[in-house]
C-alpha cells in the first residue's frame, strides 16, 4: 500500500502538472492566429474584391453569373442586373449572383 501513496504523492504539490496562466492559452492564441491568416483574412479580401466588382459593373460589360450565364449588361438597378444572353433575349439576375466581368462588349 505504501507504493500507492508514494505514486500519488506528486499530484497536489504543483510539480510540473500545472502550467502558467499565459502558457496555457498560448496554443489557443497560436491556433487562432493560424486560422486568421489562413482562412478568415483571405476570405475577407475575396469578399471585398467581389463587392468592388459588383459596384464597378456598368452597361455594356460582358458578365458571367454564378449559374454560368454569359451575357452583356443592358440595364442596372441596385439589386437587379438585366443581361442580354442572345439577340433580343434578356434575363434579370440578382446583382449578387454576378461572379465575374469578362470585359467590355464591342
Amino acid at each position: 500500500m505504501n507504493f500507492l501513496a508514494h505514486a500519488m504523492g506528486g499530484f497536489g504539490k504543483g510539480e510540473g502538472g500545472e502550467g502558467g496562466g499565459f502558457g496555457a492559452f498560448l496554443p489557443l492564441i497560436l491556433m487562432f492566429a493560424i486560422f486568421y491568416f489562413l482562412l478568415i483574412r483571405p476570405q475577407q479580401k475575396k469578399a471585398k474584391a467581389h463587392k468592388q466588382l459588383l459596384a464597378s459593373i456598368k452597361k455594356g460589360d460582358r458578365v458571367v453569373s454564378s449559374g454560368g450565364l454569359h451575357g452583356v449588361v443592358t440595364g442596372l438597378t441596385d439589386e437587379v442586373v438585366t443581361m442580354e444572353i442572345a439577340p433580343k433575349i434578356r434575363v434579370k439576375v440578382s446583382r449578387g449572383s454576378i461572379s465575374g466581368v469578362a470585359g467590355h462588349a464591342q
